[in-house]
């Protein structure tokens, strides 16, 4: 076990291939629970965290998806290849990572809400001041950008190679994932899309009253 405040040790696994993003949604936003996302600057430093909590945008007919409004200078990226980022700006402020997923021109993708820091803390810290303790670096989509250092500049880069990739990481069982609606939309906010595991202290805070079912993997999962 690392020391307290002290990194919890870089994960150097291989990326996740862009075959594994080129699937159904639902089923890649479970399984990137567990992996690892790192963000390299350009002078080398290096920060990374264990994602633990995310949610599935599925595309043009999921209106909280901003696929809904086409393929746009904001949303061109959303729309593929698979295995590339897609970086946005809310409220004018903070940036949110998500992995494009399905086929080109599907328009869908993960948004990831929450990390568990791993290598590179001293960076997020500085990055992320207000955050009290280390389970705040990252337990929201705007925060666990600022703390790895994900903007705008990174929107449409490939996952698979600096300075924005995924990594893969320790299996989470089926057994330790729950799935809730979606946080913070007012459409389509009844969908169980959000996933999370378990017993993580690094989720996100789940509003009051949302359904929370255990994970059941379909059938025909690949």
């Amino acid at each position: 076990m690392a020391a307290a405040g002290s990194d919890r040790g870089a994960v150097t696994a291989a990326p996740l291939p862009a075959s594994f993003y080129d699937r159904d949604t639902e089923l890649v936003a479970r399984e990137l629970l567990g992996a690892v996302l790192e963000c390299i600057t350009e002078d080398g430093a290096v920060a990374s965290g264990r994602i633990v909590e995310t949610e599935a945008y599925l595309g043009s007919h999921d209106a909280a998806c901003h696929a809904v409004v086409g393929r746009t200078e904001r949303t061109w990226h959303l729309h593929g290849p698979a295995g590339i980022a897609y970086v946005y700006l809310i409220y004018g402020a903070h940036w949110c990572f998500n992995a494009v997923t399905g086929p080109e021109g599907q328009g869908s993708a993960v948004l990831v809400r929450a990390i568990e820091p791993l290598a590179g803390l001293h960076l997020m810290r500085e990055r992320r001041p207000s955050a009290r303790r280390d389970r705040d670096l990252g337990n929201g989509p705007g925060k666990l950008c600022a703390a790895l250092g994900v903007d705008g500049r990174l929107d449409g880069v490939p996952l698979q190679r600096p300075p924005l990739l995924v990594r893969a990481g320790d299996a989470v069982p089926d057994e330790r994932v729950v799935v809730t609606p979606r946080i913070g939309i007012t459409r389509a906010a009844d969908l169980p899309l959000r996933y999370f595991v378990e017993d993580s202290e690094f989720v996100s805070k789940t509003p009051k009253g949302f359904a929370r079912i255990s994970y059941r993997r379909p059938s025909a999962a690949r």
